[in-house]
């Protein structure tokens, strides 16, 4: 997750239409070859327009609804200056800690959601 001055980065999904609407974290599959940092990286580029170094992984496996997949979360640092661009989302936000109950997000990530108040506090995050 991409996080700046106590601001975590969400991104509201256009597509499909069964989760549009709903708020995530940048990031996506992992695919033949890639690791999960080298994963991160390229769909941070490809969905934000930005260069990230990948930091620490964050959170347990969250086992995502059809079983066939777990989400995994990471910290991330802009790299260059890089600003975030919704290219592949309706919107993205930088939500406070007070302000994560203010968009409704998909399942996979509800459960680092709830950890994020702390993590933010503690500045591991």
């Amino acid at each position: 997750m991409i996080v700046t001055a106590g601001r975590v980065l969400a991104c509201e999904r256009s597509a499909p239409p069964e989760v549009a609407g709903r708020w995530e974290f940048p990031g996506g599959k992992v695919e033949p070859g890639e690791t999960d940092a080298q994963a991160l990286a390229r769909e941070c580029a490809e969905e934000l327009g930005v260069r990230v170094r990948v930091g620490a992984r964050i959170g347990p496996d969250v086992p995502l609804a059809h079983g066939r997949a777990v989400l995994r979360v990471f910290t991330v640092t802009l790299l260059n200056g890089d600003e975030p661009r919704a290219l592949e989302h309706a919107a993205m936000r930088w939500l406070a800690a007070d302000e994560l109950d203010s968009v409704p997000w998909l399942p996979a990530d509800q459960p680092i959601v709830a950890e994020l108040p702390v993590l933010l506090a503690e500045g591991a995050a």
